[in-house]
């Protein structure tokens, strides 16, 4: 069982879209994630949402132009993203067993994004063959950009994943570090609890 199944019982699909809708509301930008995607590839380029959720990320992707696809295993989270936006393709699937040619997609994405602490929620263990699974759906040059939680401030859980460890699970997948920030916004990194890395596929 995922770290984020057994936190939620992957019943808080409805619970966690009414969060950031209400953040929203409030004026906060619930968009970050997307426009740092848009800054880094074209519109028109292929993006996975690796752990999509809701939907919030890559549905304003789509609306910004990005050919999208969206896989998460939470069934809940995929009930509000299908109802927001039903023509976008979503699957529901483990990271852990991804394989782009089961679903029928092609494994020639541009774009990777795990965003909102995907990569330290996943089965404890699985860590590196999600790394693979996501690196193999890119195509070479093509972008992984991961952002997440580093200490109990950043995460519902407690800390399980390293940025060394990351990085080194991102090496022996095939990936090579091409620049790391401390927010979605593309703040500077010089440590602290959250950080955005961006690596790219070289083969």
């Amino acid at each position: 069982m995922s770290r984020w199944q057994d936190l939620t019982g992957g019943t808080s699909g409805a619970e966690y879209a009414s969060r950031f809708e209400a953040l929203a509301r409030g004026g906060k930008d619930v968009h970050g994630e997307a426009a740092f995607c848009a800054a880094l590839v074209p519109a028109g380029a292929r993006v996975l949402d690796a752990g999509c959720g809701t939907g919030r990320v890559m549905i304003r992707l789509a609306e910004l132009g990005y050919d999208c696809v969206g896989v998460d295993l939470d069934a809940s989270m995929l009930d509000v993203a299908r109802e927001r936006a039903p023509r976008l393709p979503w699957f529901r699937t483990d990271l852990a067993a991804f394989d782009p040619a089961e679903l029928g997609v092609a494994a020639d994405f541009d774009l990777v994004v795990a965003a909102g602490n995907v990569l330290p929620l996943v089965t404890p263990g699985t860590e590196a063959t999600v790394l693979q699974r996501l690196t193999a759906a890119l195509r070479s040059g093509g972008l992984l950009v991961a952002g997440f939680g580093l200490d109990t401030a950043h995460l519902p859980v407690p800390p399980a994943l390293t940025l060394a460890q990351y990085d080194a699970h991102c090496a022996a997948a095939g990936l090579t570090p091409v620049a790391r920030f401390a927010t979605w916004d593309a703040a500077s990194y010089e440590g602290g609890g959250y950080a955005v890395s961006v690596h790219r596929r070289d083969g």
